[in-house]
């Protein structure tokens, strides 16, 4: 499941017969992967999925019925823990969708830095089709991402849309062309893997909290972390190097 070459980690979901749906196995994996990226010296992580049908068509229904109420409670918050290592990972990570993200696949891809999608990407949180609504994060992640109307839109309808709609609305970085996946997440994650993983990682970290406060605390938040950023080597090493006119060489440090 989890491949590290040239920096950048790459995990691909591998049950193509079951379009990657997500059992509570998967979630499992996962979350040791995650673990594992987190310790690990990668800079980026690409997510996908196997085959040219899926990114990952949801949950496993199947694993879902006949359970009691505390266990469905235990499933939710598996996958919105798993998701969570995903959304802080120390590193910019970018899912790939190549087919259909629906339901828990699309919460894994939202729960990415970054998503590109290919043109036959088709997404949707179609819970409410079931009688359900998102269990895995769906809720919370949406309306970030697009804006509570269209996040109330999706979910209450449970519609799928397209590459095109997914751009539109801002679900989606960018439609990417290309047949493999993984070649086409290394490309995209390469433009973030030059610099101080450090001081990256405050980038990420004043910018997702920005939809988490208000803009006095965000802008706190900011200096605070503009600060510890010119305290690292890699901010020394940095602005040396453009007085220098040479291109630098971070250390994370």
């Amino acid at each position: 499941m989890l491949d590290i070459n040239d920096g950048i980690a790459v995990v691909r979901l591998n049950r193509p017969d079951a379009l990657n749906a997500l059992s509570f196995t998967v979630l499992n994996e996962l979350s040791d992967v995650f673990d594992q990226v987190g310790h690990s010296k990668a800079r980026a992580l690409v997510v996908t999925g196997s085959g040219s049908k899926a990114f990952c068509a949801g949950a496993d229904i199947k694993e879902l019925m006949d359970r009691d109420l505390i266990a469905q409670r235990d499933g939710a918050v598996l996958g919105q823990a798993t998701f969570l290592k995903l959304d802080k990972l120390p590193v910019p990570s970018v899912a790939v969708i190549n087919g259909y993200a629906f339901g828990g696949g699309l919460e894994l891809a939202m729960a990415c830095t970054f998503r590109v999608a290919m043109p036959n990407a088709r997404m949707g949180l179609p819970e409410i089709k079931l009688g359900l609504i998102p269990g895995y994060g769906g809720t919370q992640r949406l309306p970030r991402l697009v804006g509570q109307a269209r996040a109330l839109e999706m979910v209450m309808s449970g519609k799928t849309i397209d590459a095109t709609e997914a751009e539109r609305i801002g679900l989606v970085n960018r439609i990417v062309e290309g047949d493999d996946p993984v070649a086409i997440g290394r490309e995209f994650a390469s433009q973030f893997t030059g610099y101080s993983r450090c001081v990256s990682l405050f980038a990420k970290e004043a910018v997702q909290r920005a939809a988490e406060v208000n803009l006095e605390e965000g802008l706190r938040v900011e200096a605070d972390l503009s600060t510890l950023a010119y305290q690292t080597a890699d901010a020394a090493e940095g602005m040396n190097a453009f007085v220098e006119k040479r291109k630098p060489v971070f250390k994370d440090e």
